[in-house]
């Protein structure tokens, strides 16, 4: 099972989502936990400026970003819409 560790960026953007997409975020998060890379969360490996870092869908709409901090130990970054959160 993988530790998931809440940046403060991260805490406040989710504070500011729509309660249906804060819903849907603790439902995926069961299953990132288990398996980081699940087909249902459409993990991907940034590229660019972002190689460091992963991200995972919440909806069409809206992604989590996130880094490994060790093998089990994950970092939740930010959390905006994809219009957004690659800038």
């Amino acid at each position: 099972m993988i530790k998931i560790n809440y940046q403060d960026g991260f805490v406040k953007e989710f504070k500011k989502l729509p309660l249906e997409i804060k819903q849907k975020a603790f439902e995926l998060e069961g299953i990132f936990s288990e398996n980081p890379f699940h087909p249902l969360l459409h993990a991907k490996k940034l590229q660019g400026k972002l190689s460091s870092f992963f991200s995972f869908r919440i909806t069409r709409e809206y992604r989590i970003i996130y880094r490994f901090a060790s093998k089990d130990e994950v970092d939740f970054l930010a959390v905006k819409h994809r219009k957004d959160i690659y800038k």
